[in-house]
């Protein structure tokens, strides 16, 4: 699976159906009025939802979605394929979701969840498009169709053709984290055979992003100010001249807090043998590969004229393994990092303060991002919008997410758009062909020229230590 801009999406020219979820029968949570009270979004959908009202309140129309394609060969069968994506909402409930009464003086938005049987999916037929350039911008369009505030939430669709056809999906970001669209992919690429087949679908159990919200916010809601999970934290702020926030150290020409519209591009770092010579290098320290890069990244940013010491906001998966790694939501909390980077440390000792860094916030996983600020600034209301450009690291190897082995003969692929920000994103990702970095950042000429800069540093960074083992 390769993490690419949506602008870069290949597609051939076919005949086009698109899905969406509607519900035959009234919302609710679970299967009776018996079933207890509603549930709560988890912090990030709350705060995901305050970031959207906040722009939308300045006429900004901010819309920020996570998708995914892949392809299907050969002639395909359209009942099995509206089977297969009606089992994927019925599979995952946070699909199944509807946010409502969230507005001015509306701190919590009301979650209503339809309950599977009563599901279904209204199909369209959206016609030919004859040449890959149309094909392409009808695709692009449509997977824009989502809207964090309003809905939908989900969009669903196919490139049909006598040879192939290609399917793609996008869930406003409010469903769904990085790690959702290869479980996405796999369970709609496995139910369709099953269907094709003639056979139900078996797949392994998925964990419920609402009973994860649940328990996070049970979490949240006991934790105080001297709380033993906010001690990283605190260490980390002190440290950090009192700034919850680490600030991007290199020029982008902007402005603190103000939303620029944003640009996604996607370059390729290591080919694979290079990125297997870099891992074996890491290992022989007592390191990990994603070490091995974070701390790449912190070299290349000093010598791009950053500080020795490097230090970023993380997300960190908090699925956990058996039906966790199955199931679809946000499964992201966020925690600090900080080492040295400084001018002639060894390749060894800076992937080992590299290693330690993600070593040590790992006990602190369970402390909400989000609650931590609001305890930690007493602001209470939650991050929102981003105060000003934040050092920000994403490590995500795709060959280890569900259905990693059919990734290239399904022709996999994700995509993470996002219209505005104030800042740079990078999720380093890897998969079958090697290392690659997906950044999202402010579109100014200087953002344009810095990123360009660091990332030629970077990728000589990364190949010096594949080659010598050294910085």
């Amino acid at each position: 699976m390769l993490q690419l801009p949506v602008e870069d999406m290949e597609m051939a020219p076919g005949h086009a159906v698109e899905w969406t979820v509607s519900a035959a029968g009234t919302a609710g949570h679970g299967d009776s009025e018996d079933s207890g009270p509603a549930p709560l979004a988890s912090y990030n959908q709350k705060d995901h939802l305050s970031v959207a009202r906040s722009l939308r309140a300045l006429d900004i129309g901010y819309a920020s979605y996570i998708g995914g394609s892949f392809e299907i060969r050969g002639s395909v069968d359209r009942g099995a394929l509206e089977a297969a994506l009606l089992h994927l909402v019925r599979r995952h409930e946070v699909l199944r979701c509807e946010f409502k009464g969230f507005g001015e003086g509306v701190d919590e938005p009301v979650l209503e969840v339809v309950p599977p049987q009563d599901v279904k999916l209204e199909r369209v037929d959206a016609g030919r498009f004859d040449s890959p350039a149309e094909a392409r911008a009808y695709v692009q369009r449509f997977l824009q169709g989502t809207d964090t505030l309003r809905g939908p939430w989900i969009v669903m669709g196919a490139m049909v053709r006598e040879e192939s056809t290609t399917v793609y999906f996008a869930c406003d970001h409010l469903l769904s984290d990085g790690v959702s669209t290869p479980v996405a992919v796999h369970d709609v690429a496995a139910a369709y055979e099953a269907y094709a087949q003639g056979r139900e679908p078996v797949l392994p159990e998925a964990q419920s992003f609402l009973d994860h919200a649940a328990a996070e916010r049970r979490r949240g809601a006991a934790m105080g100010p001297e709380d033993a999970l906010l001690d990283h934290w605190k260490g980390f702020v002190a440290r950090n001249g009192g700034q919850l926030f680490p600030r991007f150290p290199l020029d982008l020409g902007i402005e603190p807090g103000v939303a620029y519209r944003a640009v996604n591009q996607t370059d390729t770092l290591l080919p694979a043998g290079r990125l297997d010579a870099l891992e074996a290098r890491c290992r022989a320290t007592g390191g990990r590969t994603s070490a091995a890069v974070l701390a790449a990244l912190g070299v290349s940013l000093r010598r791009e004229g950053g500080p020795d010491m490097y230090r970023a906001l993380v997300p960190v998966n908090t699925r956990g393994r058996g039906p966790g790694e199955h199931g679809m939501g946000w499964f992201v909390n966020t925690l600090p990092v900080e080492f040295p980077v400084a001018e002639g440390m060894g390749f060894a000792d800076v992937v080992a303060g590299a290693q330690g860094a993600l070593d040590a916030m790992r006990p602190y996983a369970d402390a909400p991002f989000v609650r931590v600020f609001d305890l930690l600034t007493r602001d209470q209301n939650g991050p929102q919008v981003w105060p000003f450009a934040v050092s920000f690291f994403s490590y995500l190897d795709f060959r280890r997410t569900p259905g990693a082995h059919s990734h290239v003969a399904r022709r996999a692929r994700k995509y993470v758009s996002t219209s505005h920000s104030n800042g740079i994103f990078f999720w380093f990702h890897r998969n079958h062909a090697g290392l690659h970095l997906n950044s999202v950042f402010v579109d100014t000429p200087q953002a344009h020229r810095t990123k360009a800069a660091l990332v030629g540093t970077l990728v000589g960074t990364l190949d010096d230590v594949a080659r010598t083992g050294r910085y």
